[in-house]
């Protein structure tokens, strides 16, 4: 199958439009939200298990638990608008 002939016509969203202003701020709030992540992974490694065994299944529950209140929280730390404002004022062009 031949692709070459494709043309991909999707505009890349730029800084200072609206458009390109939320893609921007949808991405540092999910950069912040992998850093929150890491934190909690790192704060609570030592945590205890919540059914008193090493169910494999408890491991994913609290995966899942921090991955949730990361996602949740993400926007409110200040990483997001810190890197935003800096990337809003390098004129960065946000792609898909």
């Amino acid at each position: 199958m031949d692709i070459s002939s494709v043309q991909y016509h999707k505009a890349v969203p730029t800084i200072g439009t609206k458009d390109g202003d939320a893609v921007l701020r949808e991405k540092t709030d999910q950069f912040e939200a992998i850093i929150v992540k890491m934190m909690l992974d790192e704060a609570m490694k030592e945590e205890k298990n919540l059914f008193n065994t090493n169910d494999p299944g408890d491991k994913i529950f609290k995966s899942m638990y921090r991955e949730e209140l990361s996602n949740a929280s993400a926007g409110g730390f200040g990483f997001s608008q810190m890197l935003f404002e800096h990337l809003s004022q390098k004129g960065v062009k946000t792609g898909q």
